[in-house]
């Protein structure tokens, strides 16, 4: 390993344990570091992608954290919302602790077997996180479609079917890498991350865009639902009041911003898995992951923090008590 990477006629190298270390291997485009990769010269070394994603994965951790705990600690959130408003903050908090460890074993214990472990954790939990925002659309569109059967013994067995499906298939996605579907035996097959292949990063791409199809679908007929019943609502009083017309407003804002956050997050990484190549500049393929890990960051905000019981939960917590003019009921699924 004695490269060194020339720019300018001087050699940059780094020295670790009495060896000089190259820092960027230009002679090898093929080898990645795990989730990618160090793409230019550095006065230290240490990549300040990979500090950006390990400072991003300690606030998911923080903010999905505190949401797993008020879930569990709260004997009132056990309805089939809150469970998997509870899966997608376990999900996520999975997640942010994979990128800080990603970070550790990168610059600190650093190998191959490490590597795939570390990659297949972050696969399996950001697989469970989209997973479970399909499931949360999906529990959003019955709660509306079947309002009068929601509250039943029915969906809580669907509920758990969902948590199961969405679990057992991200947990073995995330274990093809560490049982042999990688490229540490033959580096051509290496996709933008290592060591993950071109067919893994292909299969994940397309499965987050039939994800992204169908939430687009249930969200469509979810806002068509709503514009429904604001409008029978207005025939049933023989007129459109402006109460009625700012709740249905706002409504479909929110379904815009969440499709909005959730496409605009994952659509750049998703679409260069497709597109981009192992002899690109990784720092591509940073630019496109960072931006995806925002979503878990966002999506405590979306569906944790909004909800009044939650809010008040936070207020017990942190204050002691809570204020009587705290609304007390339950918002429905479609709410959240």
């Amino acid at each position: 390993m004695n490269k060194t990477f020339q720019c300018n006629d001087t050699a940059m190298t780094v020295v670790v344990a009495g060896e000089t270390l190259p820092w960027m291997e230009t002679d090898f485009p093929e080898r990645n570091v795990s989730l990618g990769l160090s793409t230019a010269p550095l006065d230290f070394p240490i990549n300040p992608w990979d500090i950006m994603l390990c400072m991003s994965g300690t606030v998911i951790a923080c903010e999905n954290a505190i949401v797993v705990a008020i879930i569990f600690y709260t004997p009132t959130l056990r309805t089939p919302m809150f469970v998997l408003v509870g899966s997608l903050a376990t999900a996520d908090l999975l997640a942010g602790m994979g990128l800080i460890l990603n970070f550790v074993f990168q610059y600190v214990l650093s190998s191959e077997t490490i590597s795939l472990i570390t990659v297949g954790f972050l696969v399996a939990s950001f697989t469970a996180s989209i997973s479970s925002l399909l499931a949360i659309t999906v529990d959003r569109y019955f709660s509306l479609y079947n309002a009068l059967t929601y509250f039943s013994e029915k969906t809580l067995h669907y509920v758990h079917l969902m948590l199961v499906s969405t679990w057992g298939v991200s947990l073995c996605l995330g274990l093809l890498p560490v049982l042999g579907w990688n490229c540490l035996d033959d580096p051509s097959l290496c996709s933008i991350v290592h060591p993950l292949t071109r067919s893994n990063v292909t299969l994940l791409a397309v499965s987050f865009f039939i994800i992204f199809i169908i939430m687009l679908t249930l969200y469509f007929k979810i806002c068509k639902i709503v514009c429904r019943h604001a409008h029978q609502i207005a025939l049933q009083q023989h007129f459109f009041t402006t109460s009625h017309y700012v709740a249905t407003k706002k409504g479909v804002a929110t379904l815009a911003i969440i499709l909005g956050t959730f496409g605009s997050s994952w659509l750049p990484f998703a679409i260069y898995c497709l597109v981009g190549e192992r002899e690109y500049p990784s720092v591509y393929t940073y630019a496109t992951l960072l931006p995806a890990t925002y979503n878990s960051m966002i999506n405590p905000i979306i569906y944790a923090y909004r909800n009044a019981e939650i809010q008040r939960s936070l207020y017990v917590l942190f204050c002691g008590g809570f204020q009587s003019n705290v609304a007390t009921h339950s918002r429905s699924p479609s709410e959240v």
